[in-house]
């Protein structure tokens, strides 16, 4: 380490800040970044709440976290950069950014007669609880094709693919007016649904 280095520029330049950098991490790492967290999007306010913290920002990347904040990851990662000293992000040239990881297209299993439960993640009664953990209660109560609607402001990224990777079938209604509509249903060929952890 050069005489000019601090020991803040080293942990920086060591700990460089990817897509792929848990949320949880990059805050124990950089803890004066969760304000600047929270300034892109007003969803990260959230990561104040410790049991939501604990839970949402041990899963959750700066890629998915890019999506919640609707803003481009380049944008993002060189932000957060920006705020610790560290180069500025290029992107990855092998990425495909031309996909949307949530298309909006309605799928043929939606019915809405078949919504069961409806959790909406502004409610009051919800701020202490992961939505996630409550979309998948009622989800593994439930019997399978019945859809269990989840309401929020933005796209809930990480719990989307946390659903996914359990077999869920999954639909995101963004109309544009701030609210978001994800629609979780169990397939008929479903394992039993372990508890959220």
């Amino acid at each position: 380490m050069s005489e000019e280095m601090t020991a803040d520029d080293a942990r920086s330049l060591n700990d460089l800040i990817l897509p792929s950098t848990r949320v949880a991490a990059l805050l124990d790492q950089f803890p004066e970044l969760e304000d600047v967290l929270i300034s892109l999007a007003p969803p990260f306010k959230k990561l104040k709440n410790p049991i939501l913290r604990k839970s949402v920002a041990k899963v959750a990347s700066l890629k998915q976290a890019a999506i919640v904040a609707r803003m481009p990851i380049t944008t993002l990662i060189n932000t957060l950069r920006s705020a610790v000293g560290q180069p500025p992000y290029q992107g990855d040239p092998e990425a495909r950014n031309d996909e949307d990881p949530y298309p909006a297209a309605q799928p043929d299993w939606f019915d809405p007669t078949r919504i069961v439960a409806t959790i909406d993640e502004r409610a009051e009664q919800n701020a202490d609880e992961m939505t996630l953990a409550a979309v998948l209660r009622a989800i593994s109560q439930g019997e399978p094709r019945q859809i269990v609607e989840l309401i929020t402001t933005f796209i809930p990224a990480p719990g989307i693919d946390l659903m996914r990777a359990k077999g869920l079938l999954i639909w995101v209604n963004d109309e544009g007016t701030g609210i978001v509509r994800t629609y979780a249903c169990k397939p008929l060929s479903s394992p039993s649904m372990p508890e959220f952890a």
